[in-house]
């Protein structure tokens, strides 16, 4: 795969591209230390990790004033978004959410060198936020969709919409989280992992 060729279809700079790259020597460094993402991925590095985050940036509103990543690990796909908002949505603010400790060092670290100065690193678990409700929520290999939705509900609003990156079980997982939760759900394709998807929902509260 091209991936410069890749990264011009969703109509980025030169500065974004480069600060990607970046982004994946930085990973690449800290995860000889650590194991952030699998050996055996780091082939696939662009496409199984970085391009998978990018394509989010399609469904956020470019009205978008805050976004809540829960769980945000190695980056995916908060650190990305962070490096596309800076360029497309400027006047948002990324909050990463990762409760291990050595990861939010490595979050720091990051955003640090990239100078990603719209973001800010919370060593916390999610269930422990007391924040504002954030416009757009994400999550990549977190947990489960019941689980997520107890969270977003926590941290979110009736008009906070969610984006998760979920593989070939979701419907399973929405019909078991539709019977705790009510929301309005879209389902997208996803460009990079053939039985994936991004699941979309809004209007979220908890069944009576």
């Amino acid at each position: 795969m091209d991936i410069k060729n890749e990264l011009s279809q969703y109509d980025v700079s030169r500065e974004t591209i480069g600060k990607l790259e970046e982004f994946a020597d930085i990973l690449r460094e800290w995860n000889k230390k650590m194991n952030l993402v699998s050996r055996n991925s780091m082939d696939m590095l662009w496409e199984r990790h970085i391009l998978d985050s990018v394509q989010l940036i399609n469904y956020i509103p470019r009205t978008t004033h805050n976004l809540l990543d829960i769980g945000s690990g190695a980056g995916f796909p908060g650190i990305v978004l962070a490096i596309l908002m800076q360029e497309k949505i400027p006047q948002a603010k990324i909050v990463l959410v990762e409760s291990i400790t050595k990861k939010t060092m490595y979050l720091k670290d990051v955003c640090d060198r990239l100078k990603l100065i719209n973001v800010e690193v919370k060593n916390d678990r999610v269930e422990n936020l007391c924040m504002y409700a954030p416009d757009i929520i994400t999550a990549r290999a977190v947990a489960a969709l019941e689980i997520l939705c107890g969270y977003a509900v926590k941290i979110g609003n009736d008009k906070t919409e969610s984006l998760f990156l979920k593989g070939q079980s979701y419907k399973d997982e929405v019909a078991v989280a539709n019977k705790t939760w009510k929301f309005n759900s879209e389902v997208f394709p996803n460009r990079y992992c053939d039985d994936g998807v991004i699941l979309k929902l809004s209007r979220l509260r908890k069944r009576k």
